[in-house]
């Protein structure tokens, strides 16, 4: 393994730091690396492989579409991509219509431009949120550790706390054109929003005629338990942004705009070679396959039982928060990077996106023995790090 790190040191711009692991091969939760030992993946390469890995149906349907038609580009229409779209307007509503891309990030910089055609250009977005690292996706990016290198950034946007339903109110006015919001923030130590403030948000919004942008790119097919988060507060947003899990593993983003904020941008606007090609959209429709037949959003309800019953108890473990199969450990001190260490070590992917918050997003396919032994060995490994 040492040599392949060395490789990457000697080829590789310095964005992520070296990593510790070169994974050779996977199957559903578990991985191996270059040098044949195993680990259970609860990170899924930070809650994409909602399928696990190399998952039969998503093989075989990439598989047949790359030995027929790889990529046409935007002047022609292909099978797969109408399938995808339609799938999509039937899941979420009549109104919908989509605009395919190829990351959360890029959905993300479709919303700003289509917040852009209200004629306004204040944007309100949360205090710990993440919505990608491109400019302007960083510039409605509520952590200044990721944006301050790179300001000036896009002016005019607002962070304010969380579920501070008082704040949405007084920020949010007539000249905002879009508030932005992740259901659950992921990079942010994976914190819900309630259901009262998620219904808040959607009157200050009808009040104002801000668009209401809901990013689900973590949160998004099945993963908390529904198809998409929203619908557990009973509304619908103006935008909706998919990703990570809608490619099961292959690059895909959507976003997708309801009634007039579905209309805004036109002919010319907006554009992306890759966007929608017919691979990645297969993948797609492999993945909503196998979440209808294997009913997903109920398995992900399943795994939160079991960790939140495994965990409750556990000595430096503070409180556990999130839905589904996307999951906050919040611990009693600083000791998550020992952690993930330590599980490391022992044989578990996860990680830390706060010193004191695991976070665990497993594939939704993860089997009950795949669980249960990367609980045992997360288990084990807090107990370490909290007793040092």
């Amino acid at each position: 393994m040492q040599e392949s790190l060395t490789h990457w040191d000697a080829t590789m711009m310095a964005t992520y730091g070296i990593p510790a692991l070169v994974l050779v091969n996977g199957k559903n939760a578990t991985v191996w690396d270059v040098d044949g030992n195993s680990y259970i993946d609860f990170l899924a390469g930070i809650a994409v492989n909602s399928l696990g890995h190399a998952h039969p149906e998503l093989v075989q349907a990439v598989s047949e579409q790359v030995a027929t038609l790889g990529h046409t580009s935007n002047f022609v229409a292909h099978p797969q991509v109408l399938k995808l779209a339609k799938r999509l307007v039937d899941l979420t509503h009549p109104s919908a219509r989509v605009f395919f891309c190829n990351s959360g990030a890029e959905a993300n910089e479709a919303a700003i431009k289509i917040s852009r055609r209200t004629g306004r250009t204040h944007i309100v977005s949360l205090e710990g949120s993440f919505h990608g690292r491109t400019t302007g996706a960083l510039s409605v990016t509520g952590q200044s550790a990721k944006s301050g290198p790179f300001l000036p950034l896009l002016p005019d946007v607002t962070f304010i706390v969380p579920n501070d339903v008082a704040a949405l109110r007084e920020t949010v006015t007539t000249e905002t054109a879009a508030l932005w919001l992740e259901p659950i923030l992921g990079e942010g130590g994976v914190i819900p929003l309630t259901n009262a403030y998620l219904q808040a948000a959607r009157q200050v919004c009808n009040e104002t005629g801000a668009l209401l942008v809901v990013d689900e790119v973590q949160t998004g097919i099945a993963r908390t338990g529904t198809m998409f988060a929203y619908e557990q507060a009973g509304i619908l947003p103006d935008i909706l942004l998919l990703a990570k899990g809608l490619g099961g593993g292959l690059p895909i983003g959507a976003c997708i705009g309801f009634g007039p904020a579905a209309t805004l941008l036109t002919a010319g606007q907006h554009g992306t070679t890759f966007g929608g090609n017919p691979i990645s959209c297969a993948a797609a429709n492999a993945v909503l396959d196998v979440v209808a037949k294997e009913s997903l959003q109920e398995r992900a309800l399943k795994i939160e039982q079991v960790i939140r019953n495994f965990l409750v108890s556990c000595d430096g473990v503070q409180e556990i928060r999130g839905a589904g199969a996307m999951l906050g450990i919040v611990l009693t001190a600083d000791f998550g990077p020992n952690v993930v260490s330590a599980a490391r070590d022992l044989g578990l992917i996860t990680n830390s996106p706060l010193p004191n918050v695991l976070r665990i997003v497993p594939p939704l396919t993860i089997t009950d023995s795949e669980l249960n032994q990367g609980l045992e060995i997360l288990k084990t490994a807090i107990l370490q790090a909290w007793k040092v």
